[in-house]
Order: C-alpha cells, then structure tokens, then sequence
C-alpha cells in the first residue's frame, strides 16, 4: 500500500502539466499511466502529417515556451519533443504500464483509495490518495459507430488512431467517415496518395483557414464572441465560397461561439475544400446499411469500397474505474459543470484536460488545480 498525497491518473498533456504545476509549489504526486510511454496518443496513435490545428502561443503547457526558433504550427514530432524535454525538465516520473482498476472515496479515512494493476509484472498496486486528479482523457477509447452491417463489410475498417499515412492506399476505393478535423486531413492523405476517397459528411461544419482560427482567438480576448464569429464567417465565405452545393453546410451557430458552447471545433482546411471543389473528393451523405463490399446510401446510392476509415473520434473511460465521480463527471466520463469551473469535484477529486479546450484548457486546468490543491493543503495544516 502506498500512501500518496496526490496521485494523477494519466501521462498526457494534462498529467505532466498537472505534475509540473505541483512540483512548483513541492506538493508530492505519483503519476500512473497505462502505455508504457507518456503521450501516447501523440507518439503512436496519430497521422504523419499531424500538425497542432492552432499556433503555438495558444499550446503551451505551464512554465515552459517552445524553443525561439520553433515554426507557428507545431508538428507532431517537435510536440512530442516538447513533452519530452518538459518531463526532464520538471523530473516527472510516471510509473508506466500501471491501468487503474478501480477508485472510490473512503469516507471514514477522508480518502481515494485506489486499486491498479502493474502489467509489467503482473500485480496488483494499491494506493491512498488525499488527492485525485482524472488526466486520463477524452481520447482514451475510440469510437466505433453503430452501422447497419459494418460487421459484414468485406474490405479493411481501421480507426483513424491506427492510421497512418495514405501511401498503402494508391489506386484503392476508399470511404471516411466522419468530418471533423482528422477525417477531413486523412481524406486529402488518401486521395494526394492516389486513392479514389470519398467522405461522409453528416452534419453541418464550420470550414476555416488556421489563420482566421488564429485571428479569432486572439480577437476573442478584445471583443465579443459573435462580432468575432461574424468577422471570420465573413472571411471564411470570401476565401472558400458557397459550399453547400458540394455537401458542407455551416452551423447556424459561429464557430468560435460553438466551441464555447459544445466543445466542437472548426475544421482547419489543408487542402481537402480544393480537392472536393474538383471532384477529386466524393462528399456522401449518410450511410443506410453496408453489404459486402457495397456501402448503401441514404440517398440510395451504393458504392463499392475496398476500405473503410473510421475518423469517428473517441471517448472518455474514466466511469469505468472511477466510482463516486458522480460530482464531477456525466454518464460519459465528461464534466458536468460549465467551463471554466468543470475542473473540481467533491472530496479532493480533480479533472484536467476533459473541458474540450486544447492545449490551452488543458494549461488553465493543471494551474487551477495546483493552486487549488495548495490552499486546500495550507488550510489542513493551517
């Protein structure tokens, strides 16, 4: 049994954070993690040409910039050397391989008790925390839709976060389905390495340029948020045109109002609008049933597909081990309050980096949280 005053569930952006931020006020905390590498998600479950969407002002975490001469939008293998340097920095060690089975709040004792299981070496871990903090993300299980006949299909279905690159896919029929930003970047992979892509596209997006993204949340400090959304609507339809011909339809919300409200983002267009525009990219809409190799339509169209890419995003698993989580969490493992006070729950339970607000929120989160955890500590002692 350890006794620990805090323990971090989770070595992603949130986690290390979160560790960074109690090692500057010398608060001790274990950091569990489940893969044997922090940032997983990062390192091995995204595409190559990955990009952070938004500039690196706006994806920096907690007492350490990007180095000076680092490009506006980070790539994925310089983020990734960013949290490397930033766990060496702060001298964060997470205990690897380590998945958290289970965690409830001992009233008598005022505590979590935690239940992990050490994969490495096959044994059960207990722990006693003061403190709980949920960094393990909303990203941790993917998202598999419930498709009439998915099961049938003929060809490959992969999950966006075992895809790669589309350079195995030349001169192959290829579906995505889902429109967000990975769907939307993995299909101009597809169709730029010659395979013949088509995408469904269910739901009204907002398409914008990162620039204009970047404009608008640096607008968003000065102004409000529909005279932003307003300003950059405006240049969005300059820049792209009427859409809705080809299939895209934007929300009758704004985007930067919609990411507030919802936590839905805008799509960074990387080249996929000019391929769709050209015909090089098939819009479909929705999908009524698969049978084989033929993927049906709604509209009644039915199209042979070799492979099917599933950017259907992912969810939270934090309600499986997490028992007595009901103050902070909904039924999806996702905060119930409001941003920007979702990050604390009852009885010492945190969350960092479930509020749907990047890099930035995920920032806010870890300070809020070390802050929090500080005075609570001070008053204890007090």
């Amino acid at each position: 049994m350890e006794n620990v005053v805090v323990l971090i569930v989770g070595a992603g952006p949130a986690g290390l954070a979160t560790a960074a931020c109690l090692s500057q006020f010398s608060i001790p905390y274990v950091i569990v993690e489940r893969e044997s590498c922090s940032a997983s998600l990062w390192r091995n479950r995204a595409y190559d040409r990955l990009k952070l969407h938004l500039a690196k002002e706006f994806c920096e975490l907690p007492h350490m910039s990007y180095p000076v001469d680092a490009p506006t939008y980070i790539p994925k293998t310089l983020f990734v050397k960013y949290l490397d340097d930033y766990v060496e920095r702060f001298n964060i060690q997470p205990k690897y391989l380590t998945s958290v089975e289970s965690s409830t709040y001992d009233n008598d004792e005022k505590c979590w008790s935690i239940v992990a299981h050490d994969m490495a070496k096959s044994t059960i871990v207990r722990f006693t925390a003061k403190f709980l903090v949920v960094a393990s993300g909303e990203n941790s299980a993917e998202n598999i839709p419930m498709i009439p006949g998915l099961q049938s299909f003929s060809g490959d279905v992969v999950h966006s976060s075992s895809y790669k690159s589309g350079k195995n896919y030349s001169g192959m029929n290829v579906l995505v389905v889902g429109s967000g930003n990975s769907g939307m970047e993995i299909a101009y992979d597809l169709a730029t390495h010659g395979a013949n892509t088509s995408i469904v596209i269910r739901s009204p997006i907002h398409v914008m340029t990162k620039e204009l993204i970047r404009l608008g949340m640096t607008l968003a400090h000065r102004l409000p948020l529909n005279l932003v959304d307003n300003v950059i609507v405006m240049a969005a339809n300059l820049i792209f045109g009427d859409l809705s011909r080809h299939g895209i339809r934007r929300p009758k919300m704004g985007p930067m109002t919609l990411k507030s409200k919802t936590g839905r983002s805008a799509v960074i267009d990387v080249g996929t609008v000019g391929l769709i525009k050209k015909g090089i990219i098939k819009v479909q809409g929705s999908i009524s049933k698969i049978m084989g190799d033929i993927v049906e339509f709604q509209c009644s169209k039915n199209i042979s597909f070799d492979v099917i890419v599933l950017a259907t995003g992912y969810k939270s698993t934090t309600n499986i081990w997490l028992t007595n989580g009901e103050s902070m969490l909904n039924d999806n493992g996702l905060p119930i309050k409001e941003y920007p006070n979702h990050w604390k729950g009852e009885n010492g339970l945190y969350c960092a980096g479930l509020a749907r607000r990047g890099l930035a929120g995920i920032a806010a989160d870890a300070k809020n949280i070390a802050n929090d955890i500080k005075s609570v500590i001070a008053t204890m002692s007090g």
